[in-house]
């Protein structure tokens, strides 16, 4: 049986899907390059598809693209280029730094500005509830309705007022009815994209929008939703109430997030600017160690780059294989896989085996290692 940790419950608990397991992530917002942060993330995700596979199930892996929001509308005008083939460019980047990285295709990789229609239709539902409001032209969400709110996020007011700030969200604006509340719609400005809806042209809000893929590709109710741990609150927060106030169902059953990557002590991050990309990387040295560098640390501990960690794992790739072709220690990397996902134990299981000679390439497979 599968094990993982469940940020919503605060423990590692069973993992029972049915045979058909549907799994959203949330994916990139395509204004730059894959860094490792992203890259750790969707590694994670992909041992997580692979040993459900491996187990017999169908998996349903969304990952989506949030090609118009804040940030890509601020890039693309700061390079004076049109947003979607700033959003086109980056993606097709992001997918060929994916594929280096052996790394399965999602079941669906949707774009937000292909769920537009999707998107209205769940503020017009949330409007009609009484979930959500008008002012000054924006359409917020009214985080008092439900009673719930700030659950999944696990932490006070004070500091949900304090997070939101850090993201822009500005929980001091007057138009709100409570500093929480959080844009579904919005006017566009001059020069951005625009589209029509009976309370007024405007664009989406960012959480809207993976509430509106996920509902449409999956229904109400998901096995499990992922992404970085930054993204608890405010991002993961809103998406739950939105869709749980518009079906009335719980929205996901198993929550599973991705600690930080750091470098230099700090969060690897676009906004601090301290990033390592992938593209980079892989011109120094193979994909493959650099997955293997990625998957040294467990998904639930935050840990810093280093260059050494490369250097290691290409000295761990050359060893693997000289151990050539078996299923060495691949019972044991299916149990550690099944203990909350711990790469680092399946890691050390097959440097134990190739040491002693044994073939060991089915086991490196089921962590995405072709050797």
């Amino acid at each position: 049986m599968m094990r993982l940790y469940d940020t919503g419950r605060g423990e590692v608990v069973d993992f029972e899907p049915g045979p058909t397991v549907t799994m959203y992530v949330c994916g990139i917002t395509p204004y730059d390059a894959t860094h490792l942060g992203h890259a750790a993330t969707y590694v994670t995700y992909d041992v997580l598809q692979r040993r459900l596979i491996d187990l017999g199930h169908e998996v349903r892996y969304v990952r989506n693209i949030t090609d118009v929001d804040d940030d890509m509308l601020r890039a693309a005008a700061a390079r004076d280029i049109h947003y979607l083939d700033l959003a086109f460019g980056e993606t097709a980047r992001f997918d060929d730094d994916m594929a280096a990285l052996h790394c399965l295709e999602p079941w669906s990789e949707p774009r937000a500005t292909g769920a537009i229609s999707n998107i209205r239709g769940l503020i017009d539902t949330l409007l009609t509830r009484g979930a959500a409001y008008e002012s000054d032209g924006i359409i917020f969400f009214d985080t008092s309705t439900p009673a719930d709110f700030g659950a999944l996020a696990g932490v006070g007011y004070g500091r949900m007022h304090e997070i939101l700030g850090a993201w822009g969200e500005e929980p001091d604006d007057p138009r709100k009815r409570n500093p929480l509340d959080f844009v579904l719609w919005q006017p566009a400005a001059p020069g951005e994209p625009s589209w029509d809806a009976r309370w007024g042209n405007g664009r989406p809000g960012w959480h809207v929008e993976c509430s509106a893929i996920a509902l449409r590709e999956f229904g109400p109710t998901i096995d499990l939703h992922g992404g970085g741990i930054d993204l608890l609150y405010p991002h993961h927060e809103s998406v739950r109430v939105q869709c749980e106030a518009a079906t009335g169902q719980p929205f996901v059953r198993h929550w599973l997030h991705q600690s930080m990557v750091h470098l230099g002590g700090r969060k690897m991050s676009k906004a601090d600017g301290n990033l390592i990309f992938v593209h980079e990387l892989r011109d120094r040295v193979e994909a493959a160690a650099i997955r293997l560098a990625l998957s040294i640390h467990h998904y639930r501990r935050p840990w810093n780059w280093t260059d050494a960690l490369l250097r290691e794992a290409q000295e761990r790739l050359a060893a693997w294989r000289l151990a050539g072709v078996g299923d060495a220690a691949l019972a044991e990397v299916r149990a550690a896989l099944d203990d909350d996902l711990d790469v680092p134990a399946a890691i050390a299981v097959i440097d134990r085996a190739a040491t002693e000679g044994e073939g060991i390439d089915q086991a490196a497979a089921l962590i995405g290692i072709d050797l």
